[in-house]
């Protein structure tokens, strides 16, 4: 039966067709200029013109008659469409404008009001006005593919979305660059929704009534060495009970800050790890504890988002490290002074961890940890054990 309709609809669309544009009722037409602009939304841009030609073809693809002068006045009439819907007027008013920009006698002017412009050297019409450039769409596309909290297949996705808002052949060229570097993506499919969750329990509002922030508890996974391909729970399962307040992202990571129930202090959670994230209908806790928080400084200061206590430190680095400990220290409530000529010093609070050890001991002799004594003393401590390991 279906295959009977679909021969019929066949046999009807190819009998209009051969009666040619000026005999009898076409079919389709009043979706011929939606299809002329979604078709230059997906296929032009300022390098990829389509010409009047090229359209009526594809419009004879998906079965709609068109003559090539058709496809002007059709592009006519998207442009003030689109221009009232930009400029929030009313037909009569669109046709006024334009009119006082051809009366001016100044082209510049005439195509700041369209949307589907024509360029005489290529011969073709594209589409100009969007609601994105092309840069921002390439910078949203790195950003997907570089943040590690994204699976793989959901980055992929991702970009075809914003790619939505570019043509064909540009989308294909942010596609190509995005991929040449390789990076590790998590396997945790359902990291969009623990965002999602997170979220609505720390809203205030929800489906616009008042809501109070709420606790959540969840499973927290880690990687065993028996079984790479496989994160294994925390605790032997236990559930972690913490008063979320804030999403962060950190070297290509999402984190949740919270006050974690069973230490009563703040902490911090990598969100891919989370899973079986639940509601508990709680008043979350540690709202003072948060406020102490200088969210600004707070992942600078947080070696690799491992916690320690805060101390006043003050290292020495040769001057060419310059950049690279204000990329990590920032310059806000942080002191940098000159040591001598080939040295300065940075007095900055850091989390004291064997993370903050480790970075420092990155830079060999090049950096040296100056004050305090008692850190001073760890560290040495710290870089005994190792050097007993060999």
């Amino acid at each position: 039966m279906a295959e009977n309709m679909w021969e019929k609809y066949r046999a009807e669309r190819e009998k209009n067709q051969s009666k040619g544009p000026k005999h009898g009722k076409q079919v389709n037409q009043k979706l011929k200029p939606y299809v002329v602009l979604q078709y230059l939304l997906k296929y032009s841009d300022e390098n990829n013109t389509k010409s009047a030609y090229d359209i009526v073809g594809y419009l004879e693809n998906c079965g709609i008659s068109a003559e090539r002068r058709s496809i002007y006045k059709d592009i006519e009439d998207i442009n003030r469409i689109m221009l009232m819907l930009q400029e929030d007027i009313d037909l009569e008013e669109v046709d006024m404008m334009i009119a006082e920009a051809e009366d001016s006698g100044e082209e510049d002017e005439i195509n700041d009001l369209k949307t589907i412009l024509y360029d005489k050297h290529k011969k073709g019409f594209y589409v100009r006005q969007r609601k994105f450039e092309l840069n921002d769409i390439r910078l949203l596309a790195e950003c997907v593919y570089s943040a590690k909290f994204i699976a793989e297949g959901q980055a992929k996705r991702l970009v075809d979305v914003v790619c939505e808002f570019v043509s064909e052949e540009q989308a294909k060229k942010i596609r190509h660059n995005a991929f040449l570097t390789d990076r590790v993506k998590t396997d945790n499919r359902g990291v969009l929704n623990n965002i999602a969750a997170i979220n609505e329990a720390m809203s205030r509002h929800s489906d616009g009534e008042p809501h109070t922030p709420e606790k959540i508890s969840f499973k927290y996974t880690k990687y065993s060495i028996a079984d790479m391909g496989t994160q294994i729970e925390r605790r032997k399962g236990e559930r972690y009970t913490v008063s979320p307040f804030q999403l962060l992202i950190n070297d290509g990571n999402y984190y949740l800050l919270a006050f974690d129930d069973r230490y009563q202090e703040m902490r911090t959670y990598r969100v891919d790890r989370m899973k079986d994230i639940r509601f508990t209908g709680e008043p979350r806790d540690g709202e003072e504890a948060f406020e102490q928080i200088d969210l600004k400084t707070y992942t600078k200061r947080v070696f690799s988002m491992y916690g320690g206590e805060q101390k006043l430190v003050q290292i020495r680095f040769i001057n060419p490290l310059l950049d690279a400990v204000v990329d990590r220290f920032g310059t806000k409530d942080v002191e940098y002074g000159k040591h001598d000529e080939r040295h300065f010093v940075v007095t900055a609070k850091v989390e004291i961890s064997d993370q903050f050890f480790g970075w420092l001991l990155g830079f060999g002799k090049k950096a040296k940890l100056l004050y305090p004594d008692d850190v001073v003393e760890r560290f040495k401590a710290y870089m005994d054990k190792i050097r007993e390991m060999y």
